[in-house]
């Protein structure tokens, strides 16, 4: 089963993306986006394979979004992906790739729609919450 999930280990969204990816069984391919991050291509790729807008895509909390000016509505998508590439925090995550598609998958729960394999347990996020219940 080819799974990657574009990663960030200290963002919890993330971590609980990847529990849930775990816990169908499957090991996915992890890509730690800001060690890693993808490239213009693969990074235009996700965002429309997700069908979101660059804009969307874009990460402003605990970033450099308001001192780069990317609050500035005027801004390309060559310019936001520019920005993107330089300061790889600034892509949104977790991306996960499938073979039932791509999401952002905010929140975690998002993913469940692309995994082709059931979960094998309940889950419960790291804050708590359940997202996954015994019957």
């Amino acid at each position: 089963m080819d799974i990657t999930i574009y990663h960030n280990p200290d963002c919890g969204t993330s971590r609980n993306t990847l529990a849930l990816i775990r816990n169908t069984g499957v090991e996915p391919h992890i890509v730690d986006c800001l060690t890693q991050p993808p490239g213009r291509d693969a990074l235009t790729g996700l965002i429309a394979r997700a069908g979101l807008s660059v804009r969307a895509a874009l990460r402003e909390k605990g970033t450099p979004y308001l001192e780069l000016g990317l609050d500035d509505m005027s801004k390309t998508d060559g310019e936001l992906l520019d920005a993107m590439l330089a300061h790889p925090i600034l892509i949104n995550r977790p991306f996960v790739v499938t073979p039932l598609g791509v999401r952002l998958c905010r929140p975690s729960a998002v993913v469940l729609a692309i995994l082709p394999l059931p979960q094998l347990a309940p889950y419960t996020r790291e804050d708590g919450q359940p997202v996954l219940q015994h019957d």
